[in-house]
């Protein structure tokens, strides 16, 4: 598991110039990163923003941008590139797979979500960030539309609280050094002590939970996803309007059928 971690952490820029292998596509990888770069964006980049995403220079995204323009999964919009539809069939099979996580978790939350009504998610770790695999909304309650494939910081979610749990305190010292501690609301906890003693909590608890942190009016809880062997490999959750919900009727109410669901699903996997 550490050994695949590290291979997960390493730098960017070693993959983006690496040389001396001759079986290494290079330029693969930056064309793949450049069509990473579109995430968490408003759908339209300007090449001088994904110069910015990527590390890359200018002459390497135009030559990506135009041979991804020349393949379909990428076009021209307003002053900037957007991905094409083509852009939709990289993901396809992983999501509609009969054994990939989105495909089993869905039934498992969507069943959950009506239980509770309530929001609900399932994500991974991607490096340092947390990436939604499969979700049942029932109400926007974020102003972030969140949906299949929307990437968040890992610091100040209940996901990744959930999802850092394993690592140990040097390791997560590590992660707040590639990933510092941002104020994003008045209760976000940016103490580097008291964030790590948040994630050593969930060992201890089972289960996080984030009281407006990433964004006033927003609570969630997460638990864990483990496999035979007790192996983390993805973590549940439910968000509620914290004006509704209190961190009491959180764990009285919404943990018992969350951990129940995380259960069955754990089984399945």
């Amino acid at each position: 598991m550490e050994q695949r971690r590290r291979e997960m952490h390493q730098s960017k820029e070693s993959l983006l110039f690496r040389s001396g292998d001759p079986n290494f596509m290079t330029s693969l990888v930056r064309g793949l990163e450049v069509l990473r770069s579109f995430s968490q964006s408003d759908g339209v980049l300007t090449a001088s923003e994904i110069c910015e995403r990527t590390s890359l220079s200018r002459a390497v995204v135009r030559r990506c941008l135009y041979t991804l323009s020349e393949a379909g999964y990428v076009q021209r919009a307003r002053d900037g590139f957007q991905l094409d539809i083509k852009a939709l069939s990289l993901a396809q099979p992983f999501l509609s797979a009969a054994n990939s996580m989105p495909a089993i978790a869905q039934p498992y939350l969507e069943t959950l979500s009506q239980e509770i009504h309530e929001s609900c998610s399932v994500a991974v770790l991607d490096c340092d960030d947390v990436v939604y695999v499969a979700r049942a909304a029932t109400q926007r309650i974020m102003t972030v539309s969140l949906g299949v494939g929307s990437r968040l910081s890992s610091n100040h979610t209940s996901l990744g609280r959930v999802l850092l749990s394993p690592l140990t305190n040097e390791e997560l010292k590590a992660h707040l050094r590639r990933n510092p501690l941002v104020r994003h609301t008045p209760k976000s906890i940016v103490e580097k002590r008291a964030w790590i003693k948040s994630i050593r909590s969930v060992s201890e608890t089972g289960y996080a939970i984030i009281d407006e942190e990433l964004e006033i009016g927003l609570r969630s809880l997460a638990v864990p996803i483990v496999t035979e062997g007790s192996k983390l490999v993805a973590a549940m959750n439910v968000g509620v309007n914290a004006n509704r919900v209190t961190n009491a009727q959180l764990r009285s109410r919404i943990l018992p059928p969350l951990l129940s669901t995380a259960e069955k699903l754990s089984s399945r996997l």
